[in-house]
């Protein structure tokens, strides 16, 4: 369903939109006059994923490029992701000297160009994207999965579940996707599934945990799979990070973790409404008591990168990113 589940607009409070507006407004003069985010001396400086969350963040709140009140910003994100598009089709500022691998940031590139085709008039949006989907369909590997660098060597659940997401926003803008990467895909991540309902990093084996399982169940549900007992199995998984949870309670990645759930939890509301509810309000209420005077949201990797994933998150309701919707 493209609509919002019911209640979702009454859980925008006053007091959330306020917050909301804050953080944009703090994201909108942190841009750089490229369309890139982060100050010089930054490690994350340049960085495509953190810009393209940026854009979702923008996006999340009804802009789109050159239209709404980040429209502007918006179109120069695309600008700085366009001139970043590598012959090989990689997406990535600065190849070679990318921390964490540039398969992160080529993913979030991907998924932010295939929200906006259509809805920009630049024919080399589409020449860019159906370069970067080959990239990712040439870079899975044996197991079904994909890992830092663009080559189908190792695989891991979170550099996967980007990927998915990225494959399906590109299938859903009418971009080629073989059945068969899909099919590869799903079984890579129902493999990393543990026997308590939790995702494991990497395969053969290891521990659950809350960011983990909100990665696996976002990308089968970018793969088509909703229900079913190991659908169902990691839903309960997640269940145990509910309200009353503090931050430094959640593990690592507290705030990439949230942007998968929410996700998750706002896919599958129409039949489970309590559990989005609840989810949502808990997750509103850490994230407005966490916002800094400044409009941000802190966090070791960057305060963009916070804040934009946190405006993302608090504006799900809103249900305008094709990518979150059934």
């Amino acid at each position: 369903s493209a609509s919002p589940p019911a209640g979702s607009v009454e859980l925008i409070t006053p007091k959330t939109q306020q917050t909301i507006d804050r953080g944009l407004l703090f994201l909108a003069q942190r841009q750089q006059p490229d369309g890139s985010f982060g100050s010089t001396g930054e490690q994350y400086r340049g960085n495509v994923a953190i810009a393209s969350q940026c854009a979702m963040a923008f996006m999340a709140g009804g802009s789109t490029p050159d239209r709404g009140p980040y429209g502007k910003q918006v179109s120069k994100i695309v600008d700085y992701l366009l001139a970043n598009a590598q012959p090989s089709g990689l997406i990535c500022y600065k190849p070679g000297a990318t921390r964490r691998g540039p398969m992160y940031g080529h993913a979030y590139a991907t998924l932010v160009l295939a929200e906006c085709y259509g809805m920009s008039p630049r024919p080399e949006i589409r020449e860019v994207l159906e370069r970067a989907v080959r990239l990712i369909v040439n870079a899975q590997n044996e197991q079904g999965g994909w890992r830092y660098e663009p080559v189908p060597n190792d695989a891991d659940i979170s550099v996967s579940a980007a990927q998915i997401n990225a494959l399906r926003a590109a299938k859903n803008a009418g971009i080629y996707v073989p059945n068969e990467t899909i099919e590869r895909a799903k079984k890579f991540v129902l493999q990393c599934q543990n026997p308590d309902g939790g995702f494991m990093y990497m395969l053969p084996s290891g521990e659950s945990n809350f960011a983990r399982t909100a990665m696996g169940l976002s990308a089968l549900q970018s793969l088509g799979v909703y229900e079913g007992e190991p659908f169902d199995a990691g839903i309960r998984y997640l269940l145990r990070f509910r309200a009353g949870v503090k931050p430094n309670q959640l593990e690592s990645y507290f705030f990439y973790g949230h942007y998968y759930a929410i996700q998750v939890f706002y896919i599958r509301s129409g039949q489970h409404p309590d559990d989005w509810n609840e989810w949502y309000a808990s997750i509103r209420d850490q994230l407005i008591a966490l916002q800094q005077e400044d409009g941000s949201w802190m966090s070791p990797i960057s305060l963009d990168y916070a804040t934009a994933l946190s405006c993302i998150i608090l504006q799900m309701p809103n249900g305008y990113l094709p990518i979150f919707q059934k």
